[in-house]
């Protein structure tokens, strides 16, 4: 969702049945497609770890081609659902293992909780209520920040006041000019008349793990320079302070898509645990 350039949330290798069992050991999700009239019952069966770990197997089977569409358009989302989960839960052990010990001990000590995170992502910056950290590649760079800041009732977690918040930690990030600094993008091109039409981030509230979040997704930029990117945001109330946490990820690549560096940006907030001491 709300990425700037338009990108399939899966990419797809298509294997024949005949070259398929060299090559099942190489690739972590899969799904076989049989379509027979011998099938009793339009499904679709998951196996996991079936010949590598982590790995997950789906059986996409009908009876026929109009069976096997009418099936997908009634379950389709639920498919590609089993699919991120897979994605979510090889990052979150991934993390476990491979972890970023040093900042994890930063995030706790700053905030009184519990993240995992992969060893690829670097301590950036700290300051009250403020922590920075990013993975950072020769053409791209994943980045995301955790703040803490007040909570007033309903007026705290709306749209406005969400952006309000997030500009005033991003501004933290220094852009690559003197003076230049990460802000949210309020204004986006309008191809019909060259011209700008307002913009403000999309707003859901989704329960992960048991909590409340409210999750916001938009664009940043660098005011005073030339970069933006996507940007998604999880932010919830830590009911030991009183105040509103925030998880906020972005993600710039100029030259490649967007999605797969996204992607385990947004698995960080199934991570995070808070502590259950006052």
């Amino acid at each position: 969702e709300m990425l700037n350039q338009v990108e399939p949330m899966f990419n797809i290798v298509r294997i024949t049945a005949r070259d398929f069992k060299h090559l099942l050991p190489s690739y972590r999700n899969i799904l076989k497609v049989l379509c027979s009239p011998d099938v009793k019952e339009t499904t679709i069966l998951a196996q996991y770890d079936v010949v590598a770990s982590p790995q997950i197997v789906l059986t996409f089977q009908g009876s026929s081609i109009e069976a096997m569409v009418d099936y997908l358009k009634a379950n389709g989302a639920s498919l590609l659902q089993v699919l991120e989960i897979a994605e979510r839960n090889r990052t979150i052990e991934y993390a476990k293992k491979h972890g970023a010990k040093a900042l994890e001990k930063i995030v706790k000590d700053e905030f009184d909780v519990d993240m995992h995170i992969s060893n690829g992502y670097l301590f950036r910056a700290q300051s009250e209520d403020f922590v920075w950290a990013s993975n950072e590649y020769p053409v791209a760079s994943q980045g995301f920040f955790l703040y803490t800041h007040p909570f007033n009732g309903k007026a705290s977690i709306t749209v406005e006041a969400l952006v309000k918040a997030r500009n005033e930690f991003a501004k933290r990030i220094p852009g690559p000019s003197d003076g230049s600094y990460m802000t949210t993008v309020k204004r986006l091109p309008n191809i019909e008349d060259d011209g700008y039409v307002d913009f403000m981030p999309e707003r859901k509230v989704l329960k992960i793990n048991g909590r409340d979040w409210v999750v916001l997704r938009g664009f940043w930029e660098v005011e005073k320079d030339f970069m933006g990117g996507p940007f998604v945001s999880y932010t919830t109330l830590d009911e030991r302070s009183g105040k509103l946490f925030t998880l906020d990820c972005y993600v710039y690549s100029p030259k490649y898509g967007k999605r797969n560096f996204l992607r385990p940006l947004e698995h960080l907030v199934y991570g995070v645990e808070f502590s259950t001491n006052k």
